[in-house]
């Protein structure tokens, strides 16, 4: 059986293969799951400001199947993110630790990633959030009632089938732009596929 530090190497080794406009579609694919498992939360266990990004995240999608304008949404959402509170070196001590949520952390590097990717400076975010969804698949699975201890390698070889399902799509999702038809059938067959929380297709 693969460890998962394996698997996780596998990912990285795919991602750091394949066009920079299918890595942001995999960004919005993992942190729309997580939002998901989030959303689906007891309302006394959701953080608002996790749930003020559910729009942001919406972009991140728009972006990813093609539309350009969502560049624009993006960069200001971002900007005042930046510009409130909850952008700060304070520590979690000392200043809002809001933003530091596994979800909230992932939907914000998965915007960052979209928005830095094209000045060759992305990568990092890319690499903080693969290291938030596992945090969060950890975290997940040790307050559930029925503990697996392969919901790591579970969830890369969910990775690997969604970089897989992907690729094999990308041609159209790159022409998407222009045809609002092939828009409506990615959206079905590639963001819901993407989006489901369990790991079966």
């Amino acid at each position: 059986m693969e460890k998962w530090t394996e698997l996780d190497a596998a990912v990285a080794d795919r991602l750091s293969s394949v066009h920079s406009g299918e890595r942001v579609m995999f960004a919005a694919g993992v942190a729309e799951r997580l939002m998901r498992a989030h959303e689906a939360l007891p309302a006394q266990d959701q953080q608002q400001f996790t749930l003020d990004l559910r729009p942001l995240l919406d972009l991140v999608w728009e972006a990813a199947l093609g539309d350009r304008t969502a560049f624009h949404g993006i960069k200001q959402v971002l900007g005042t993110y930046y510009l409130s509170e909850y952008w700060h070196n304070d520590g979690n001590e000392c200043g809002p630790d809001e933003a530091d949520e596994c979800t909230a952390a992932a939907v914000l590097h998965a915007a960052e990633y979209y928005m830095f990717e094209s000045m060759g400076c992305g990568e990092g975010f890319l690499v903080q959030l693969r290291r938030r969804v596992l945090e969060a698949v950890d975290q997940l699975n040790d307050e559930a009632d029925d503990y697996d201890e392969n919901v790591l390698d579970e969830e890369l070889r969910r990775q690997l089938r969604d970089l897989d399902l992907i690729s094999a799509h990308f041609t159209e999702v790159s022409r998407a732009w222009s045809a609002p038809d092939v828009v409506a059938r990615l959206r079905e067959d590639i963001r819901a596929s993407l989006s489901r929380v369990d790991h079966s297709r």
